[in-house]
């Protein structure tokens, strides 16, 4: 049997693995952009369990930053966007009731990384490097921490540990049944560019479009996104082929947020008018 032909039921066999151990849950409402993809979660990773963890990690995170003299060192700035991310919070409802429940966090980090994130639980960073470099206005801001708040509320960074916990599983249940390591780390490539890449680029699209829709309910323009991935693009930097990217490319994504941005522009005169 060849190595080719060996991978290829390695792969499988942790594939099989993977939708047999898990449930299938749908950590959020579709809302007007209609996000209903069913998800494999494992008992194995628990949302109490990540949440707890993330609880401690952002705390040992910011009391580092602090003592760096690098956690919130504009207030001005600080304030401008925690008073954007208090708009969008109570918009979370719509996909999920009980994220208005979560014990939400904002802070500024002093960083030159173009970057901001959201960890399970609503712990949010944003660093300065984006805020500057992009000269992000406050749709534009609405637009990436509602991209980011998406992630949390749909629980993708469970469903990713859900996928590598059963995969690694699978990968040493065919290492145990006689699978060399070549085979192995070749089920494990294949893994990657059939299962794990492909998943996380539906992670970035789909918070990319619950983003523009809190957005837009927060009263903020939908289609800033478009404008942060049209600075992003001016930025630079080189990037992969998309089908070996965990992000899909900046064309295809303006693209679809183009689309989503639209869908939801009703929203957002709405939310004008309020």
């Amino acid at each position: 049997m060849t190595q080719s032909r060996l991978a290829l039921i390695t792969l499988i066999t942790a594939s099989t693995l993977l939708t047999a151990a898990c449930e299938t849950v749908n950590t959020t409402q579709g809302g007007t952009i209609g996000v209903n993809r069913k998800q494999i979660m494992s008992p194995l990773v628990s949302s109490r369990q990540l949440e707890q963890q993330a609880s401690l990690a952002y705390t040992d995170l910011i009391g580092k930053e602090a003592k760096q003299g690098d956690l919130n060192p504009d207030p001005a700035q600080t304030a401008r966007v925690r008073r954007i991310v208090d708009r969008l919070i109570p918009q979370t409802a719509v996909f999920r009731p009980d994220a208005l429940k979560w014990n939400w966090q904002v802070n500024v980090i002093r960083s030159p990384d173009v970057n901001a994130w959201c960890m399970p639980g609503g712990k949010i960073a944003i660093y300065t490097g984006i805020l500057d470099k992009l000269k992000l206005s406050d749709d534009e801001i609405a637009a990436v921490m509602g991209h980011e708040i998406a992630h949390a509320l749909r629980e993708h960074a469970r469903e990713q540990a859900s996928e590598q916990t059963l995969a690694q599983l699978g990968l040493l249940g065919a290492s145990l049944a006689g699978a060399g390591q070549n085979t192995v780390n070749a089920g494990s490539q294949l893994y990657q560019l059939g299962i794990g890449l492909p998943h996380s680029r539906t992670h970035e699209t789909e918070a990319d479009r619950i983003g523009v829709e809190l957005a837009a309910r927060a009263g903020y323009d939908p289609r800033a996104a478009i404008s942060v991935w049209q600075k992003m693009t001016r930025l630079g930097g080189s990037r992969p082929p998309e089908f070996l990217s965990t992000h899909p490319n900046p064309e295809s994504r303006m693209r679809d947020l183009q689309q989503y941005a639209e869908k939801v522009m009703p929203l957002y005169l709405q939310a004008k008018k309020n």
